[in-house]
């Protein structure tokens, strides 16, 4: 199922986040040779966990499957601090969120099915939301899996070329991408819907 988790209540759910935090040193520490930290318990965390951002995880058998972490802009965030040149300067708007940290656990049997799972799930909450886009960094191999999962960002800008190239991008939220996305995934509106209601009631209030 998918789950909704704000950092400030990760540590309800102990074994979810270990795994998380463990498949994240796996994936981005061991695998993609990105410059980040990785503590004694092999969690890999940084500044923005830190700024009680909202998850959401694919869990599978009281595990994580996949997951990825959002931000609002109107606070610190990594591509403001970091890629506003990518960008065209930075971005501060009330709705629009920044996702950062996309990672399927490493042993999933399916991980096709978990991604197209995560992006599902990013467009329910930007829907539910009321948000207009989500602006994120990622690298050259990352454009295919988009492409691939049915849900390709409008690119800002890059910087590098080839393998090496990193671009930031927007992704436009609303109702016919969330229709397209749980197609993808194989779940219903309703059954994606109610996933989101779990974590944050049937009245939400829209971001202004």
């Amino acid at each position: 199922m998918i789950r909704y988790i704000y950092a400030e209540d990760l540590p309800l759910y102990p074994g979810l986040r270990a795994s998380m935090l463990r498949d994240r040193a796996t994936q981005f520490h061991d695998r993609l040779k990105w410059e980040v930290t990785v503590d004694a318990d092999g969690f890999e965390q940084d500044q923005y966990d830190r700024l009680n951002p909202l998850y959401v995880i694919w869990e599978e058998g009281g595990v994580h499957g996949g997951s990825m972490r959002f931000l609002p802009t109107t606070g610190d965030t990594m591509v403001n601090d970091h890629f506003a040149h990518l960008a065209g300067g930075a971005i501060t708007a009330p709705r629009i969120w920044e996702t950062t940290r996309f990672c399927v656990a490493p042993d999933s049997p399916n991980s096709a099915r978990v991604a197209k799972l995560l992006m599902m799930a990013g467009a329910q909450l930007g829907v539910g939301f009321g948000l207009t886009h989500s602006i994120g960094v990622f690298d050259a191999r990352m454009v295919r899996i988009y492409r691939q999962l049915g849900w390709e960002p409008d690119i800002l800008g890059t910087d590098g070329t080839g393998r090496d190239a990193i671009s930031a991008g927007l992704w436009a939220f609303d109702d016919k991408t969330l229709t397209r996305m749980c197609a993808a995934a194989g779940v219903s509106r309703e059954l994606s819907q109610l996933w989101f209601e779990r974590a944050f009631g049937a009245d939400i209030p829209k971001a202004a």
